[in-house]
Order: C-alpha cells, then structure tokens, then sequence
C-alpha cells in the first residue's frame, strides 16, 4: 500500500499554489496531511480541498516535523529563508522560484528530460522558469538526431507568469480600453491591453533582460550542455496564461525531415503535435491554456538554413510551466501513483 503523505505548499494562494493544491487532488494523492502556508496577510483565508476546507496558516506557524514534501511557491527570499528549516527536518523541497536554480549542488529538474540528476541524497529541488520548461519539452526530444548546436527563441509570454495582480491587471484594463476609459496601470511598468513589450525584468550588460539569462544559463544546466548556445527575446504579451513560443533549432549536422520531428515530439511524454496546415490550425494559447501537454506545431524545415528546423508551441504557464512540473518532480521521487480524476487535459 502506498504511503500516506504529509505534503505542505508553501504559498498556497498564489496563482502557481493554488494550482499546486489543485492537482494534488485531481492526480489522487494519498495524503496524511496538508499542510497549507502563506503570508500573513493571507493567513486564515480558507481554500476548498476535495470535500472540505483548509485554512492557510502564517508561515511562521509552520510544523516542519510532520512534513514529507514541500512545496513551495512563494518568492526567492521566502525559499531562501524557509526551505533550509524544512530540510532539516527530513522533508523533499520542491522550490519554483529562481532562489537555487543555478547552484550548482541543486538538481534543476524537468521530469521528462533530466529526471536522472536526482539522487538518493537529493532533498532540494529546483523548478525551471516556466519559458525554460516549454522550450526544453519540445527541443530535448529532437537530441536524438544529432547535437544541437544553437536555439534561436522569441517568446511570448501571458499575464500568469507575473502572478495573480498581472492576470487582474489585464482584464481591468482591457475592460476599461473597450469601454473607452483610462486605466493606470500598477502591476506592470507599461499599458497592457491591446499592447506588448520587452519582458518586465532589468536588462543587463549584454542586453539581455533577466528572463533570457535565465533561458540561456538554464538550458545548458538542464541539458547538460555548457557549449549550447541560445539567443532568446522574451516578450510580454496581452494573453490571460499559456506562453507561446516561436522556436528554430538548429543541428551541427543535417537537419532531420519534417515527418521525423513530427514522430520524435509525438511520442515524447508531455507534448501534443497540434500541426494542420490545411486547415491552419496550430497551437494557440487558448487552446493551451488549462492543458498539461505543451502543444507544438508549425513544424517545418528552415528554408535559409539546412541544419534548422523551426516550429511553435503553446504551454499552460501555471500547469507545466510551473506547478505541474514541481508535482511531477515529488511524484517521481516519492514513486506516488496516480489515480487521475477526470483532467482539463486531452
């Protein structure tokens, strides 16, 4: 029989918590307890679990003892401070924030991809940014017709990866452009309906905003290829959630055939083709958006360059772009078996 669990999230009313709480009952966890912590703002808040409601706790009344798994979906300095207490106390951390992603004793892991990184000895865990995962679902599987030499990426990214105040902040303001009226924005530094702009982190010396850095040093941790080069442009977006990217891979050799790229994505675990050019029906993030596959399509040989292949994909920011991807991690580990309950997923 498998064992009950004491699970706690950290952050459980935030976009990516509350979707953490979410799949731990749709994927049928056994569970001994969980464990829900926030700020103290949102202490004593309740959130509906199953048949029932668990009331948020202060973090600073959290039980680190009774805790098998946690995870946490809060800020990098909440990761920083809190997640050593509960390792300490024996617990598997799950951190999806940018706190331990490139410390190089931390495993950075994508299940499908890198699982292997993990070892017994493993107790701390780092989530990928949710642009890093989608890229690396639809790229990592393509490896096995040769090395890839460079990723070329642009970006566009929805409202949910700068959490809950973004997503409301888009539709108050869309509402308001349709209805004629002023909105000042608050959440992010430009207008966002009907518009888009370089993604809202500090560019650095190169030129680079803070979530590219993140795509290129990521992706050659993940892949365990320090030589990769990549050259992403992150770009925010007027989409509720589901990031959507336009992706040309290019090989040090030939590059594979259309039919093969089909084939290798369409048995990789995780990814759906969405690829019908009769009818020019591709994936959309729409369409992504409440789905745990990552969608890829507009597959098709790089006519300016033989050794390319470019495609599209679409994939659910909150679900694998983060708090799917931090469940599947805890499930591999802990060998938990699923007994799905009907999922938004095809």
């Amino acid at each position: 029989m498998q064992k009950e669990l004491s699970v706690a999230v950290i952050g459980a009313t935030g976009a990516v918590g509350t979707e953490i709480v979410e799949l731990i009952e749709r994927r049928g966890w056994q569970l001994k307890h969980l464990l829900l912590y926030g700020s103290s703002r949102s202490a004593g808040s309740e959130i509906k679990f199953k048949n029932s409601s668990i009331t948020v706790k202060a973090l600073e009344m959290a039980n680190y003892e009774a805790v098998d798994i946690a995870l946490f979906a809060a800020d990098s300095s909440i990761a920083k401070e809190w997640s050593p207490n509960f390792i300490e106390t024996g617990a598997f951390v799950v951190d999806n924030s940018s706190a331990f992603r490139m410390d190089r004793t931390v495993p950075l892991i994508i299940p499908e991809i890198n699982l292997s990184a993990v070892t017994s000895g493993t107790r701390l865990v780092a989530n990928p940014n949710c642009c890093t995962i989608i890229m690396l679902m639809v790229v990592a599987p393509l490896r096995k017709f040769g090395k890839i030499k460079r990723i070329i990426v642009s970006t566009y990214q929805s409202a949910s990866g700068a959490g809950r105040d973004a997503m409301n902040e888009l539709e108050l303001s869309t509402k308001a452009a349709v209805s004629g009226q002023e909105y000042q924005h608050k959440v992010l530094p430009h207008p966002y309906a009907f518009n888009l702009f370089s993604h809202n982190t500090p560019i650095g010396e190169d030129g680079y905003n803070g979530e590219e850095s993140k795509v290129i040093q990521e992706t050659k941790k993940i892949l365990d290829d320090p030589d990769i080069l990549v050259n992403p442009t992150c770009i925010r977006v007027p989409v509720m959630r589901a990031h959507s990217e336009s992706i040309t891979v290019e090989f040090e050799g030939n590059a594979p055939s259309v039919a093969e790229v089909q084939q290798a994505l369409s048995e990789f675990p995780g990814v759906k083709v969405v690829d019908d050019r009769e009818a020019n029906y591709f994936p959309m993030p729409i369409d992504a958006s409440g789905q745990d596959d990552v969608l890829v399509g507009r597959i098709r040989q790089d006519i300016s360059n033989p050794s390319a292949i470019s495609l599209f994909c679409s994939g659910d920011q909150l679900l694998k772009g983060a708090a799917l991807n931090a469940v599947q991690i805890a499930e591999a580990v802990f060998g938990i078996k699923l007994e799905l309950s009907p999922a938004m997923s095809g």
